[in-house]
């Protein structure tokens, strides 16, 4: 009789194990637990920007207008993805600590007494060339707007410029993009550009 109950009982055990109802409501959440130890502290300086540097150059007749800069491969690699953002040193105002250096970015449309003339950019991930457009004879422009002009670069990846318009970073501003990568100016590189084409 024992053996029988005890079959029995074994084979309900299973029976009742093998079976699954519909899932009940989900219970109320506990508290919540302590605060973990602190991560390490991120690195200073320029996180998630590739490089940055600066060119100069003088566009006139004799380059079509044109600079090229080549990208130093000891120094950087740049990915197709990357962004290339290339601003043109507008102006300097006047402070009694130094000049405060404006940079705009390109493309950047001028309205001139002559009609409409505008400085852009292309770039690879070999180089980068800015030029001068206009619906007027290029010569007519004033040294002031062709000649010993800087040019600053700055490439993050692609990844990164998703994030700062997530953040709300106005790529147009250098100051923004500055002050969100922490850029420590006195360390950019200065190189001379290019005037023909490879």
């Amino acid at each position: 009789m024992k053996k029988l109950f005890f079959s029995l009982l074994l084979s309900t055990s299973v029976l009742f194990l093998g079976c699954e109802g519909p899932e009940g409501p989900q219970g109320v959440p506990g508290p919540q637990g302590p605060a973990g130890p602190a991560g390490q502290p991120g690195q200073n300086g320029q996180a998630g920007v590739n490089a940055i540097f600066d060119f100069e150059g003088s566009l006139n007749s004799g380059n079509d207008y044109r600079v090229y800069f080549d990208f130093p491969p000891e120094e950087i690699e740049v990915f197709e993805t990357d962004a290339v953002l290339v601003y043109r040193l507008w102006e300097e105002l006047e402070d009694p600590s130094g000049p405060i250096p404006v940079w705009r970015l390109l493309p950047q449309t001028v309205l001139m007494p002559q009609g409409i003339m505008q400085y852009n950019f292309d770039h690879s991930f070999l180089d980068a060339s800015v030029f001068i457009d206009a619906q007027f004879d290029r010569a007519t422009l004033g040294a002031e707007w062709t000649q010993n002009q800087t040019f600053r670069v700055v490439i993050i990846p692609a990844s990164y410029t998703e994030n700062l318009r997530v953040k709300g970073v106005d790529l147009s501003n250098y100051e923004e993009v500055k002050k969100y990568y922490q850029i420590d100016e006195s360390s950019i590189k200065k190189y001379k550009a290019r005037t023909k084409q490879l």
